[in-house]
C-alpha cells in the first residue's frame, strides 16, 4: 500500500526555520513527484513547492521563493521542506501528496493528487 507521512511542524517565531519531512511507503520516492501543498483557515489551499521528476524543474509559489528549498533523501525515501525566514503568513497546515501520473501539475486549478500526508501543522507567531 503506498502512503505518505508528513511531519515536523510546530510553533516558530517570525524569521526562524522549520524543516518538514514527507516519508513515502509503497513507492520509490525518487520517482515520483512530491508537491507541499498548505491550507490557512478560511483560505483555500494552495501549492507550495514541487520538484518534477519527469523533467527536472523546481516550482515554488512566488510567495516563499528564496525562503524554502526542497531536498530528498532516497535512501530514506523522504523528500524535506526546508523553510526560512518564516513569517506569520506561512500558518497553515502543511501536507505533502503525489499522483500517480508522476507530474506536479503545478498549472492545474484543481488539486487532485492520488495520495496525501495526514498534514502537519505549522504556526509562526510571537
Amino acid at each position: 500500500q503506498v502512503q505518505l507521512v508528513d511531519s515536523g511542524g510546530d510553533l516558530v517565531q517570525p524569521g526562524g526555520s522549520l524543516r518538514l519531512s514527507c516519508a513515502a511507503s509503497g513507492i520509490s520516492m525518487d520517482r515520483y513527484s512530491i508537491v507541499w501543498i498548505r491550507h490557512a483557515p478560511g483560505k483555500d489551499r494552495e501549492r507550495v513547492s514541487c520538484i518534477s521528476r519527469m523533467v527536472g524543474t523546481t516550482y515554488l509559489a512566488e510567495s516563499v521563493k528564496g525562503r524554502f528549498t526542497i531536498a530528498r533523501d532516497n535512501a530514506k525515501n523522504t523528500e524535506y521542506l526546508q523553510m526560512d525566514s518564516l513569517k506569520p503568513e506561512d500558518t497553515a497546515v502543511y501536507y505533502c501528496a503525489t499522483s500517480l501520473e508522476r507530474r506536479c501539475n503545478w498549472s492545474d486549478r484543481l488539486l487532485r493528487y492520488d495520495y496525501w500526508g495526514q498534514g502537519t501543522q505549522v504556526t509562526v507567531s510571537s
